[in-house]
């Protein structure tokens, strides 16, 4: 094998390990975790190394810690950067430009700036204080490799139109509060309340329900707008504070089943795709959960969804036998590519947990991406030369040759 047929594998392969996760194979999962123990022995070290009797003691500790922080982000960066190319995103483009995007890309900033501080500290003296404090900002590293955050920054960046509404709101509030206010206690307390800025940071107090106290209506009409922000307030927090739980808890469930990424990897129709394509797909996933003797699919219906058991047993009954399949194992894939009707009937065994991928959805990924659907649909013609059930799932050539209805 020539270098140059090389190259692309390692790069791969190095993509695999730095994007994978904890879901990924071993040494990913590794290399996940041990970045996720260093950003926080990082965090641990700035934090104590602002106190003056800790830092003089520990001195050489944190610096050792910072040292060999600087050498493992700065390789990981450089990795992440060269694996640009293999982002799913980023195919289409030149290694150069993949990696020009990656850098100016939200991620690659937060890497960046995780080693920028000490270079900054070794070549442009600053004041250490700065310093520490631009340390902090390897926190956000943590939405990389912690699923917990990555979930709550999904929920905040998929609700981010009605967040962004509930701060219009805000304002609008604020700016209200603030000018009844100053109306009613602009002319009595002209130095808290004398402009309507001034007002409005009385407001803005209310409304977050603070209330420092420093500037208190003394007037009936100010202590009437007052109780009216104080609602307000109550209601302005509430809304996006509920936005963000539902879609925080929306994810999180989500979550229950993504443990199974490595599982939907190798399944056959998605197992050559790139881990973006596959993180997409699984984005389009929802949870089903089924009682024992409870009816998936029912022989002659027109099929609408492919499923993967996250959980249980299911009993696939064809007319001239039975097949179990359990966790990890599905069926009903072709049946996503051409809704054709079911030539079995599956039934919950136990208590199940499946992962539904309605053929709409899968429709319209393949519509989006004609490289998914290009791959999607060559490996369900290579499957068709297998049984009809295999110990993976089932297969029904009618599926995939008639057109969709």
């Amino acid at each position: 094998m020539t270098p140059h047929e090389k190259h692309p594998r390692l790069r791969r392969r190095f993509y695999e390990i730095l994007e994978q996760g904890p879901h990924g194979d071993l040494v990913s999962a590794m290399v996940s975790r041990g970045l996720t123990l260093l950003v926080c022995i990082n965090l641990l070290a700035v934090i104590l190394e602002s106190v003056p009797s800790l830092e003089a003691r520990y001195a050489r500790l944190f610096d050792w810690i910072e040292f060999i922080s600087l050498i493992v982000f700065t390789l990981e960066y450089a990795a992440r950067l060269w694996a640009a190319a293999e982002q799913g995103a980023f195919m289409k483009l030149s290694p150069n430009k993949a990696r020009l995007k990656y850098a100016l890309s939200p991620s690659g900033i937060v890497d960046l700036l995780a080693i920028f501080p000490f270079w900054l500290d070794l070549f442009l003296p600053a004041d250490l204080r700065f310093i520490l404090v631009f340390r902090i900002l390897r926190f956000f590293k943590l939405g990389r490799y912690s699923a917990g955050m990555g979930s709550l920054l999904d929920a905040i960046y998929s609700e981010r139109r009605a967040l962004l509404g509930c701060l219009v709101l805000l304002f609008g509030a604020t700016l209200l509060s603030g000018s009844l206010m100053y109306l009613a206690e602009g002319s009595v307390q002209p130095e808290k309340m004398g402009t309507i800025p001034d007002a409005m940071w009385w407001a803005i107090v209310t409304l977050g329900t603070i209330g420092y106290g420093d500037v208190t209506p003394v007037t009936t009409a100010g202590r009437f707008v007052a109780s009216f922000t104080i609602v307000t307030g109550i209601m302005m927090i509430a809304l996006p504070a509920g936005i963000i739980a539902t879609a925080f808890s929306n994810e999180i469930h989500r979550r229950d089943f993504v443990i199974t990424w490595a599982m939907v990897a190798r399944i056959p129709i998605f197992s050559e795709l790139h881990a973006v394509e596959v993180a997409e797909i699984m984005r389009l996933l929802r949870a089903q959960v089924l009682e024992p003797g409870a009816i998936i699919t029912l022989r002659g219906e027109v099929a609408q969804s492919m499923y993967v058991i996250a959980a249980g047993d299911v009993e696939i009954a064809l007319p001239d036998k039975r097949v179990q399949l359990g966790a990890g194992q599905f069926f009903g894939e072709i049946a996503v590519l051409r809704r054709a009707r079911r030539s079995a009937t599956a039934t919950a065994l136990t208590r199940v947990r499946l992962l539904v991928l309605d053929a709409h959805d899968l429709q319209a990924l393949m519509e989006r991406s004609p490289q998914i659907a290009a791959h999607i649909r060559k490996v369900a013609r290579e499957r068709l030369g297998d049984e009809m059930v295999t110990k993976d799932g089932d297969l029904i050539t009618e599926e995939l040759e008639e057109e969709p209805r």
